[in-house]
């Protein structure tokens, strides 16, 4: 089998329809009714912490990170993550959650910026790029979800035990500015 070329690139403004095809596509749409989907409504994601991977012209994967608190905790929501079923298996979207990660972590000394990572999915999967799960209880969705499921990165060492609140959109820190 050929290595893919694959290229990781941060998420401009002109990604967004294909990106919405490939979400409306991978997901279908019964993304609406998740809980997650709530968070994000409305609630614009950062385009400087959010990536898209690319097979020479052709967009293959999309991660994004939305502003959210957690409790009085600046947090971001991971999320859709999402590659083309074809590329599946081939590590590209543990690249694309690494990076958004990295990215996340290098604000860490900006003021108020985000300390935790919090998204709903599997933590056998996610595990491996440094995802816990939270305790049971100790943190209220706006909606359903499955306890099991929901899952945090603290990027600044924060143990899953000491996360806990409502979560909300947005967490009150302006996104940097773009270079004109």
């Amino acid at each position: 089998m050929t290595e893919l070329s694959i290229t990781v690139l941060t998420e401009k403004p002109s990604d967004d329809a294909a990106i919405e095809r490939l979400v409306a596509r991978t997901f279908g749409p019964g993304r609406y009714a998740r809980t997650a989907y709530r968070l994000r409504e409305g609630n614009p994601h950062r385009l400087d912490l959010s990536f898209t991977a690319y097979i020479g012209t052709m967009l293959v994967g999309s991660v994004r990170l939305t502003p959210i608190a957690i409790g009085e905790d600046a947090a971001l929501l991971l999320g859709p993550l999402t590659v083309e079923p074809p590329f599946r298996s081939h590590g590209i979207g543990r690249r694309l959650v690494e990076r958004c990660l990295e990215a996340a972590k290098a604000e860490l000394d900006r003021q108020g910026a985000a300390t935790l990572v919090l998204l709903v999915g599997d933590e056998p999967y996610y595990g491996r790029m440094g995802f816990k799960r939270v305790p049971p209880g100790q943190v209220s969705l706006p909606g359903p979800v499955d306890p099991a499921r929901v899952l945090v990165c603290a990027l600044d060492g924060t143990p899953p035990e000491a996360v806990r609140g409502p979560v909300r959109k947005g967490h009150g820190v302006p996104a940097p500015m773009a270079a004109e």
